[in-house]
Parts: C-alpha cells; sequence; structure tokens
C-alpha cells in the first residue's frame, strides 16, 4: 500500500479517495489502493482518537506504538474502545458475521513440537493418532451447512501433506460438493510450490496457516520450524489466487509489544480471515501450566487487532468461552468481532451451534451468506 501524508484540514477529500467497497479483498486492497494520512503532528493525543483516523476514517492499521496503548487501556476505557471497534467493522465489513464449522482428516501425531498443540506426537498428551472417513467428513460438512455456516475447513495435524493426505483431500472436496454449498477451506501445514498448485486446481477458497506469535516470540513457542517457513506458504499460497486465513494465540506467553508486533505483522500480510483463539491451556504440553488471559486484555487485544486489520474478518476461535465467557463473547461480537467457529474445535470443545446462533439472535447480528463471502 502507498502512504501519503496530508494535513487535517484535507482529511475529507484523503477520506473520500480511500474508501475501499465493503468485502473488498483486503490483500489486493492493501496492494492497489492510495491512502493518505494525516501529519504526525497534526495527529491527536488520544489514542482512540488516532484509531478512528486511521481504521475507521482511513481503513488502514494503527501504527504498532499505538497497538500498544491500545492493549493497555485503562479498564473504563475499554467499552469505548469496543464501540469504535465495531464501527470500524460496520463501515468497512457490514454488519453480518462469516460462520465456518471445523473437521479434522488427520487428528494428532504431529511431528512438530508447537508448545501449546495437544496434537504433537513429541508430548505426553491423551491425543492418539486418528483419521477420518470421507463420508464422516461429508456428513459434518452437511451439519455445517445447516447452521447457517458459508464455509467448512478441512484440517490435518501434520507438518506439510504428504501424497496419500492430499488424495484424500481431492477425495473429500468431491464428496463434499457433491452434496453441499459452501465454500471448501484447508489447513495443512507448510506447502511446497507444487501443493499450492493443487489446492488452487481444487478450487480450495482459503488456505489456514497461523503464524501464532510475533516473529520475536516465534522461537519459544516452536523449534522444529521457523516463523519464516511458515510466512513462506502463505505466500505461495497467495500467490496461485487462494484466499489467506492467517491468525494465532495470545497468552503464549508474549509481552503486550509483541502482541502490538503481531498485529502488525498480521497486517502487513493482508489476510483476508484472521482467527483469534485464546490460550486453552492443554494437558502434556509444555505451556499446560501457563495461565489464562484476563477478560479484559482479551477485550484489549479484539479492539487492537481490529484497528490494525479493518477491513479483515476478525474470527473467534479457541479459547473464547474459558477466557471470556459469554458477557465477553458478546461484548466481543459488539467489539469488532465479526466471524466465529461454531461448534467444537480440533481437540477441545466449544458452544454449540445452537447456543451461538441464539446469541447472534438476541444481539440481532445477521450471518453472511456464502454468496457474500470474500
Amino acid at each position: 500500500m502507498t502512504l501519503k501524508r496530508c494535513s487535517m484540514r484535507a482529511m475529507s477529500y484523503c477520506n473520500s479517495t480511500a474508501a475501499v467497497p465493503p468485502l473488498a479483498d483486503v490483500a489486493a486492497a492493501n496492494t492497489t489502493q492510495t491512502t493518505v494520512l494525516p501529519a504526525p503532528a497534526e495527529l491527536p493525543e488520544d489514542v482512540l482518537e488516532r484509531a478512528r483516523i486511521y481504521a475507521l476514517d482511513l481503513g488502514v492499521a494503527l501504527p504498532e506504538p499505538d497497538l500498544v496503548h491500545v492493549l493497555t487501556l485503562p479498564i473504563d476505557r475499554i467499552r469505548e474502545a469496543l464501540d469504535l471497534a465495531q464501527e470500524v467493522r460496520e463501515k468497512w465489513c457490514g454488519r453480518e458475521v462469516e460462520l465456518e464449522g471445523i473437521v479434522s482428516l488427520k487428528t494428532g501425531g504431529c511431528p512438530e513440537d508447537c508448545h501449546f498443540c495437544a496434537q504433537s506426537g513429541l508430548f505426553e498428551s491423551p491425543v492418539r493418532s486418528a483419521w477420518i472417513d470421507i463420508p464422516a467428513v461429508v456428513e459434518s460438512a452437511k451439519h455445517t451447512a445447516k447452521t447457517g455456516a458459508a464455509e467448512f475447513c478441512l484440517v490435518a495435524a501434520v507438518r506439510g501433506p504428504d501424497k496419500k493426505l492430499m488424495s484424500q483431500l481431492k477425495a473429500a472436496v468431491e464428496a463434499i460438493r457433491a452434496e453441499v454449498d459452501i465454500h471448501i477451506a484447508c489447513s495443512l501445514g507448510m506447502l511446497t510450490d507444487e501443493q499450492a498448485d493443487e489446492l488452487a486446481a481444487m478450487g480450495i477458497h482459503r488456505y489456514n496457516h497461523n503464524l501464532e506469535t510475533a516473529r520475536s516470540y516465534f522461537p519459544n513457542v516452536v523449534t522444529s520450524h521457523s516463523w519464516e517457513v511458515r510466512r513462506q506458504t502463505l505466500e505461495r499460497v497467495r500467490d496461485r489466487g487462494i484466499k489467506l486465513c492467517c491468525g494465532g494465540i495470545i497468552g503464549l506467553g508474549e509481552s503486550i509489544e509483541q502482541r502490538a508486533e503481531f498485529a502488525t505483522q498480521l497486517a502487513e500480510l493482508g489476510p483476508t480471515e484472521v482467527p483469534i483463539n485464546f490460550l486453552n491451556p492443554r494437558p502434556g504440553t509444555p505451556f499446560e501450566n501457563h495461565p489464562l488471559v484476563s477478560m479484559e486484555d482479551a477485550l484489549r487485544t479484539i479492539t487492537a487487532f481490529r484497528f490494525a486489520l479493518p477491513k479483515a474478518t476478525i474470527r473467534f476461535a479457541g479459547g473464547r468461552e474459558i477466557t471470556l465467557g459469554e458477557e465477553g463473547m458478546r461484548d466481543g461480537l459488539t467489539g469488532g468481532i465479526n466471524g466465529f467457529i461454531a461448534g467444537n474445535y480440533l481437540t477441545t470443545l466449544g458452544c454449540s451451534a445452537e447456543s451461538d446462533l441464539d446469541m447472534l439472535s438476541e444481539l440481532h447480528i445477521p450471518i453472511r451468506e456464502k454468496k457474500d463471502v470474500p
């Protein structure tokens, strides 16, 4: 994205030239739009007023130092920040939320050492390796579609797919498409160029590969591969026209400054979808005794990520139930969140789809249909 400076007196003109249609592809918008920013000396002192200019008026990321301030807002300003984050998401993304279901093609036995993950074969966790058959995958896709979800993600606990997994994925995609009208996404770890080509040929709508945490903190979380290798996979996928889904986990031991760093790095990547997980410590993993993120810090994080990624779908993912509870989830859905995973996760239980739908109905939040998903 090309950034230019202008005076505050010219802001009305700047705002009109920076507008991007709602639901526009985030990565494309970030590479094709010229956005005019105010001169630093003319910005207001209050961080939320600066967020209003960057995220709401211009639709660009709030700078990293300001994100640190958002992440440390006093408790009595969190609701104010949530209200602004909601304005941002409604302006650039609309009022609807996106629902997604996930299913694991292969569970457990992963050779990587992601310290938070119960699916690693290197830890003494209760999760054991297992494969799911194609008919069960199709039934899961049907159940997901009945909730109103527009996307169904096929996940495998692997470093990267082998020929057997790619063959099974292709068969699953064909079987789902024959019976269910739903976007199909997948998450298969790190990819080669050839595998990315295969996914594009299958018509995969979106590829999930989380960076998990800030680049500076990643070696404390994973040692069996690098942050840069993950980023390379994301670039391969994007180069082939597949939408990017990339987020991570909050509460891995990172600092507030590293959370701001992470949000900024995601903004630079430009995914269309950003899942936010909150650590739910798993028995047998190196992070099993990590404390939960407080509800207040979780809500600050939601606002900061919305200010960093004003045009992305920011999706509630794992850990929202134990970190936020029902009250906090309602605050998130009225404070910048515009997507969530309905039902259970890969190795932990989530809210029932029925309870999530009831919450959306009570909050008068509509569900985005498949045809409207970018």
